[in-house]
């Protein structure tokens, strides 16, 4: 599965089966949290078999069911963006291993024995992983002229555009624009923090 495949077929699931994250997959999330944190500059963690930080009320109310594995987004607190890039990356690479995952931010509970927290550092939320019961459903997005800017444009800028509107974003709020400027470069406007990253990532 390549990853515009990936894009496309990747939902938020809130439920999960039994099935543990083990052998090869396991190995290859490791991998990709060691890479992420020695590019990004973070301090991302794969969290294993605790259930606790999706025991609140609003987990619940949230429709989260046997939700226990999770990459826990920490961070210093002007990394945002980079989490987002980099958690985008490892989402898309989960869904090519066969893995579901949600990103998840006010509604997750505190256990903060589960994971370390650094000097100057924050949790931003997390992103639960594992095997879902479904696959999602697609969330209505923005049309393209909602948030592009320009006329004529290149059609590996309409491509991106479309890539950026199967982003996951706060609330699915897509608070973005996309429009080019000179020397081709792509200026995204209004999103920030986590938001922005995950933008780019796609």
């Amino acid at each position: 599965m390549d990853t515009l495949r990936a894009l496309e077929l990747r939902h938020s699931v809130r439920s999960y089966t039994d099935q543990p994250l083990s052998g090869d997959v396991l190995k290859a999330l490791q991998k990709l949290v060691k890479e992420a944190n020695k590019e990004g500059g973070l301090h991302i963690q794969l969290v294993l078999d605790r259930p606790k930080a999706f025991r609140s009320l609003l987990a619940r109310i949230g429709g989260f069911k046997n939700t226990k594995n999770y990459f826990a987004l920490i961070a210093k607190k002007n990394k945002g963006e980079e989490l987002g890039y980099y958690g985008q990356k490892i989402v898309l690479e989960a869904q090519k291993l066969g893995l579901n995952t949600c990103w998840v931010g006010g509604t997750v509970g505190k256990d903060p024995d589960a994971y370390d927290v650094d000097r100057g550092e924050k949790l931003f939320g997390v992103i639960a992983v594992g095997y879902g019961t479904t696959q999602g459903h697609p969330h209505e997005s923005k049309k393209l002229d909602d948030v592009v800017k320009g006329k004529d444009l290149p059609d590996w800028f309409v491509s991106g555009a479309e890539a950026a509107l199967l982003a996951p974003t706060a609330m699915n709020r897509q608070p973005f624009t996309l429009s080019l400027e000179k020397k081709d470069k792509v200026a995204l406007g209004k999103a920030s923090g986590l938001d922005k990253g995950i933008v780019k990532y796609n």
